[in-house]
């Protein structure tokens, strides 16, 4: 998903790595802080794949400022990763909403149907995240107040989404924009 960050903010315009990673960490908020240790490694292959260029500007002060800017490969390759995400980046919804946070980016509604109608594909599947004999275990199977808890505020959570995913899907299909 770093990656995916990288490529849609550079997307969006030029940026020194500082402001990336402040938008990064804005985005992933204080769940997944982004780290130098992650975030200039995956910047050094990025410009190695030829996805993006480093420019000197000067700096506010004396020093000058290294600014990242996408190539026309990276864009291809940002488009690319919108219109085809991996599995991971539907099924977990932190990585989801870090997809949503770009899909706009993608100019074809049926190309983002196409990756909701992914995600409702993959919430029709039954799920849980306790098990017995193989059986995705319910709220109501749980004795634990907490476990019941976390699947309580996991249905309702995802009755919200397939609303807002069905809603969104028949909005791009008529053409309708927002």
């Amino acid at each position: 998903m770093l990656t995916l960050c990288i490529l849609g903010f550079l997307d969006e315009e030029p940026l020194h790595a500082y402001d990336l990673r402040a938008r990064i960490s804005g985005l992933s908020g204080h769940v997944r802080p982004v780290s130098d240790g992650a975030l200039y490694p995956a910047i050094k292959r990025l410009e190695a794949a030829g996805h993006l260029t480093r420019h000197t500007e000067p700096g506010a002060r004396a020093t000058p400022r290294q600014v990242l800017t996408l190539t026309a490969a990276g864009r291809a390759e940002f488009l690319r990763r919108l219109r085809e995400p991996a599995d991971l980046e539907i099924t977990d919804r932190n990585s989801f909403f870090i997809l949503l946070a770009f899909l706009g980016r993608l100019s074809d509604p049926a190309d983002q149907a196409r990756v909701l109608r992914r995600r409702l594909a993959f919430m029709d599947e039954p799920g849980s995240y306790f098990y017995e004999d193989g059986r995705p275990l319910r709220a109501r199977d749980m004795t634990d107040r907490f476990r019941r808890g976390m699947l309580e505020l996991a249905h309702a959570t995802s009755k919200a989404d397939r609303a807002w995913l069905e809603r969104t899907v028949k909005e791009l299909a008529g053409g309708v924009s927002s």
